[in-house]
């Protein structure tokens, strides 16, 4: 997946064949926003004054911008998976916090 960071958020970026256009929408929040650009400058130029128009606009009507994620993440797994994972971090010297943290971030590729 191809995308861009600014400010904190992130957008996907895609090809429209159609329009021959570079086109980008934030993820990790529910208001849609878009942009577009015919190059990588253009568009990178789109992109943070998007998001920079955004939250102007959130500050201008009193309605909070979303924020991407609050950094909690609440996973229920099995019992077993627990104690390995447990297990697994202590075996790093980790807590399973620190430990899950490191694993799913290396399995992002970020």
């Amino acid at each position: 997946m191809n995308m861009m960071k600014y400010n904190g958020y992130v957008a996907r970026i895609e090809y429209d064949e159609e329009d021959r256009i570079l086109v980008g929408h934030l993820v990790g929040i529910k208001d849609i926003v878009g942009f577009h650009g015919t190059t990588v400058d253009e568009l990178e130029n789109a992109f943070h004054e998007s998001v920079d128009n955004y939250l102007a606009i959130s500050e201008q009507t009193g309605r909070p911008a979303q924020k991407p994620y609050s950094g909690n993440l609440m996973l229920r797994i099995g019992a077993e998976t627990h104690a390995t994972v447990a297990t697994a971090a202590q075996a790093h010297g980790k807590s399973i916090n620190q430990w899950a943290s490191e694993i799913l971030h290396k399995a992002a590729n970020l």
